[in-house]
């Protein structure tokens, strides 16, 4: 492909970072003011809890299988798919009332799709997005979908308190099919597939990456964004006994933060992904621990460390493992990812809602960052220590079905 129409395929390519930040903020929106409504009539984590738990469970079962999907079919149209079913769904709850069956039914319609979005949208960006791209694509990937869940928060609060409930979804609704449209300009598939690198050295020392570990590494970041949702509306609305706006406040703090971990990746890119991504991680747990220690101006800045950390962590982690898994296989990849993720999420969430609701969000925050803080450290150790014995690599490189 010459470099005229290689460009052309990028600039249409690069319409995928909007759709996905629309996509990320629709989906958060929902499940941010789904979690509002449930906190103001039940007042429990356990309540919170089982709302996470209809999202996480169907992505959990279904992901491997949508990923197979994933890599069989035109992604693009997948996506469209995705956008136009998740806008049906967004409309049942001004549709259909606020009683909590149809806030648990509409969110798990809604993660249903999540379930192959996530994989869908991993295997369009490496057919579309030139190898030497790729790198700095996924980093503004990244960021639009994570600034997208972050910002919800801010959003979602703010709205719920000014606009109320019905016009909130009928919004989210509309966000879909601003995607869709977006993911429409995209065009169709080449005819050859822009990044088909199959096990590329993309270790430090040229050493190939293996596709297990890394998947566990990438994982691990569902669970800290999901059950640090849950707890932080039981932190600001019930013991800290603030209101929306506050909640807003420290979600818009951190979205800021997570957009501003890109120009740090960039800068210190010349570090090895592996350790950006271990480092940040930790990092990123130590302020989990400190969160609910000092109250709202202590929360604000340990919010936006933790951010900021985590931004990298995550921005490094996705880059790895899209550069590791196969072009066939990518699908497969990022939906087994995500089913390990939210499965951990499920077993995590119950852990945490439970200990926090018989205590209080201080042991709620420590447990998550020990538990995400230890497996991130297993997975970066396990992935060093296969990249060096060659009889490791060859049963954690490519997927098996």
């Amino acid at each position: 492909m010459g470099d005229r129409p290689r460009r052309s395929v990028l600039l249409s390519a690069r319409l995928l970072v909007p759709a996905t930040f629309v996509t990320s903020l629709g989906n958060n929106i929902q499940l941010i003011a789904s979690t509002l409504l449930l906190v103001r009539a039940n007042g429990t984590m356990l309540a919170v809890g089982w709302l996470f738990i209809a999202v996480a469970l169907p992505q959990a079962v279904l992901s491997p299988w949508f990923g197979r999907l994933a890599d069989r079919f035109d992604r693009r149209r997948l996506w469209l798919g995705c956008d136009l079913t998740s806008a049906v769904a967004a409309l049942a709850l001004p549709l259909g009332g606020h009683s909590s069956h149809i806030v648990y039914g509409s969110n798990f319609a809604l993660a249903v799709v999540s379930a192959l979005f996530m994989p869908t949208s991993a295997a369009l960006i490496k057919e579309r997005v030139p190898s030497g791209e790729l790198r700095r694509f996924n980093a503004r990937y990244e960021i639009a979908l994570q600034a997208g869940s972050l910002l919800s928060a801010s959003v979602g609060g703010w709205a719920v308190q000014g606009l109320g409930p019905d016009l909130l979804f009928t919004f989210n609704a509309a966000t879909f099919a601003v995607s869709g449209l977006f993911v429409h300009q995209v065009g169709r598939r080449p005819a050859k597939p822009l990044s088909t690198a199959s096990g590329e050295p993309v270790g430090g020392d040229g050493s190939r990456m293996p596709v297990g570990p890394l998947i566990l590494l990438y994982a691990q970041g569902n669970i800290v964004v999901t059950v640090f949702n849950a707890l932080l509306p039981i932190l600001v609305l019930k013991e800290l006994a603030d209101g929306p706006g506050l909640l807003g406040i420290v979600d818009a703090v951190g979205g800021t933060g997570f957009l501003l971990a890109a120009v740090a990746y960039g800068r210190i890119n010349r570090f090895p992904d592996l350790r950006i991504a271990l480092v940040g991680y930790l990092v990123n747990d130590t302020m989990l621990a400190l969160q609910p220690h000092f109250g709202p101006a202590v929360l604000t800045v340990t919010v936006f460390l933790g951010a900021w950390s985590f931004g990298q962590a995550r921005i490094a982690s996705r880059a790895l493992l899209l550069e590791a898994a196969p072009y066939d296989q990518v699908g497969r990849a990022f939906g087994r990812a995500n089913a390990i993720g939210l499965t951990s999420t499920i077993l995590v969430m119950l852990a945490v809602a439970t200990l926090t609701d018989h205590s209080d969000t201080r042991f709620g925050f420590a447990a998550l960052a020990a538990i995400t803080g230890l497996t991130a450290l297993y997975a970066a150790l396990t992935t060093w220590r296969t990249r060096r014995n060659p009889q490791l690599q060859d049963g954690l490189i490519r997927l098996r079905d």
